[in-house]
């Protein structure tokens, strides 16, 4: 229950003006990165996620709600077609990133993903790589070989996931002696090397601490001036934190996830346009 962020209470309303000096109006400025139109995504020709039409704006982070089950890591990677390994997944409707369509035969999914970075839900560097080489090791795959190129990416992205202090004089050593919040760190400087115009990040914080998790949310904040991020979360919490704006999902009673609304945070949290959406930031279900 998020009681503090209650549209019924006087606390509610301090927290929209706290929300308001960070995100801004309600009509937040930006134009759209991505546009969804009418997506769907199916296993089995079963449907897990139906008909999200959703813009992601640009130079801001966009946070994914919702129960469990609602279809929010599904819909999150379909942006970067991450469900094309599986043979029983399907996906319909339009997936736009700028003017590319994501799912049309001449997009090259490789390339894709060097435009759509993703970051998981657990820390996931190259253990048998040194923190150098997992930093470059989206650039060498794309075909980059200038060592001077490969250091001032590395050295790039390493400062601006917040690990270039503290590793800059351990480039060498493996990527498995990091804590998990440097790890996840070094995670999110591999897909920034390639300089990505989205970043995905499904649960970034969920196997840290609180301390890894505090720098991680500070780090999203930095980022969105040269990446717009779409973030799963279930932390109503952190959504509130480090987004501009919220897209909330909820399973339909087939079991199928569905957008319910999306809008600026501050609106979301303190003027929900539906009650479904009042009722899980109150705690009601969930």
């Amino acid at each position: 229950m998020i009681n503090q962020m209650s549209v019924t209470n006087s606390t509610g309303e301090r927290v929209e003006d706290e929300l308001s000096l960070r995100t801004g109006e309600v009509g937040l400025p930006g134009k759209p990165a991505m546009r969804l139109n009418d997506v769907s995504v199916a296993f089995d020709g079963r449907a897990a996620v139906r008909g999200v039409t959703l813009d992601i704006h640009e130079g801001e982070v966009t946070a994914l709600i919702g129960p469990s089950g609602s279809g929010k890591t599904t819909l999150l990677r379909a942006l970067n077609r991450m469900h094309d390994d599986l043979q029983t997944a399907s996906v319909t409707g339009k997936v736009l990133l700028g003017d590319t369509d994501v799912y049309h035969s001449a997009t090259n999914p490789i390339l894709l993903r060097s435009r759509v970075g993703m970051v998981f839900q657990q820390p996931n560097p190259f253990p048998s790589m040194s923190i150098y080489e997992n930093a470059v090791v989206g650039l060498k795959f794309n075909g980059v070989r200038s060592k001077s190129l490969l250091d001032e990416a590395a050295e790039s992205s390493l400062i601006a996931a917040a690990l270039w202090d503290s590793v800059r004089d351990r480039l060498k050593e493996r990527a498995s002696t990091l804590s998990g919040g440097e790890a996840q760190r070094l995670c999110i400087a591999r897909a920034l090397a390639v300089e990505p115009e989205v970043l995905l990040m499904d649960e970034p914080t969920s196997a840290l601490d609180p301390v890894a998790t505090e720098l991680i949310e500070e780090l999203i904040g930095e980022m969105k001036t040269r990446v717009t991020i779409v973030i799963v979360t279930h932390n109503m919490e952190q959504a509130a934190r480090v987004s501009d704006r919220c897209a909330f999902l909820l399973m339909a009673a087939d079991k199928c996830g569905e957008l319910i609304e999306c809008s600026a945070t501050a609106k979301l949290f303190n003027n929900p346009a539906d009650p479904r959406t009042l009722d899980y930031l109150n705690g009601r279900f969930g």
